[in-house]
């Protein structure tokens, strides 16, 4: 039987409460997986458990239908030193709940996972539904959602391997319930400029962090070409500058420093190292490209159910699990960004109730 919405409501809410009580660091996720896992089962849900990912399908499972991934995460950033609460007391004050992890995403993940028990047992669905509570987003781990992907008893669950092609994702994080339907990509470069070491005084030698200095200068006034319609364009900030000695009559030999780029949808992260390579004397190496730019399309069935029920489309600066799928999906859920990492995090009850109806309907469109 299918829970009424004012009990759906009152489950996420204190789920929220628990889960706020339980630090929940990244990699640190054991105790709210334990707690999550304990939840689902104890309503008749089937659970899988990978290191700290809890995921679970809808009862009526079947390989030959596409699946709809219900994602969010259940780690927190440190508190930071700004708080005068307990960040670990889910507080209330009015219509605030306070507490770590509130908005970031736990608000988010209670309202999926409310969504995902309305439709769990129901017959007949056009898509699967496969719930994933994950670990590490924070700080991208690979003991997060990554670890789904090649892991056999998840492959074995959900079919995932032979038809991710047929997979799409609503990614849980606070977003106002908008939906966004393109994210930027991080893409961070380590420089080195090599020159000569010499003696200040006697101006022997090519000094590194002069060289460095003329590439710093090309990236300060370069301009890349492509230019998004939702997230405009490719951002690239040298963010640190350092040499290796510390004397000051001994000309660098070497000049390291770092660029940060925020690659929009338009580029893949070849082609930035590509452009940057053929521009700039210094040697780059990323230190990872695995939080790409991605999008999905205007017309997927799940842009189309929410525009027609009034969301609005955009482009998040911010990157998320949404940048390690392999598959297409919107970005959305109650609680706003803006309050995400600050001090006495909160978010507003009533937003959870809207998330979790918002959640339904947008399936409802799809599935029923």
């Amino acid at each position: 039987m299918t829970p009424s919405p004012e009990l759906l409501q009152q489950d996420a809410i204190e789920l929220l409460k628990a889960l706020i009580k339980i630090p929940s660091l990244s990699k640190e996720e054991e105790h709210t997986a334990d707690l999550i896992a304990g939840f689902l089962q104890a309503r008749g849900i089937e659970i899988i458990r990978i290191g700290h990912n809890i995921c679970a399908r809808n009862l009526h499972f079947d390989l030959q239908k596409p699946v709809i991934l219900l994602n969010s995460h259940h780690d927190t950033v440190k508190a930071n030193n700004g708080y005068t609460l307990d960040p670990y007391d889910p507080i209330e004050e009015g219509t605030q709940l306070f507490g770590l992890g509130s908005n970031d995403a736990g608000g988010c993940l209670v309202a999926l996972i409310a969504a995902f028990i309305f439709f769990y047992d129901k017959t007949d669905l056009s898509c699967n539904l496969v719930l994933a509570a994950t670990a590490e987003e924070e700080i991208s781990g690979s003991g997060g959602i990554t670890s789904l992907w090649t892991n056999e008893v998840f492959n074995a669950y959900t079919g995932f391997l032979e038809h991710k092609v047929h997979w799409s994702a609503i990614v849980g994080e606070p977003t106002q319930l908008q939906m966004a339907v393109v994210e930027r990509g991080l893409l961070v470069v380590d420089v080195r400029a090599t020159g000569k070491a010499g003696h200040a005084a006697r101006k022997e030698g090519e000094n590194a962090l002069y060289k460095a200095l003329e590439d710093i200068d090309w990236l300060r006034n370069y301009t890349f070409e492509k230019v998004s319609d939702f997230l405009g364009p490719v951002q690239l900030s040298v963010t640190s500058i350092e040499t290796p000695n510390k004397q000051h009559n001994v000309v660098p030999d070497t000049c390291d420093f770092v660029i940060d780029i925020r690659v929009n949808e338009c580029y893949d992260m070849a082609s930035i190292l590509h452009i940057l390579q053929a521009h700039l004397h210094s040697r780059i190496k990323a230190r990872s490209t695995r939080l790409r730019p991605s999008s999905i399309a205007l017309n997927h069935p799940l842009v189309l159910a929410g525009t027609a029920m009034g969301l609005n489309c955009f482009g998040s600066p911010t990157t998320s699990d949404k940048a390690l799928m392999p598959f297409p999906a919107v970005k959305m859920g109650p609680g706003d960004s803006a309050r995400s990492h600050t001090a006495n995090e909160f978010i507003f009850i009533p937003e959870i109730a809207e998330g979790i109806a918002t959640y339904i309907q947008l399936l409802a469109r799809i599935i029923l």
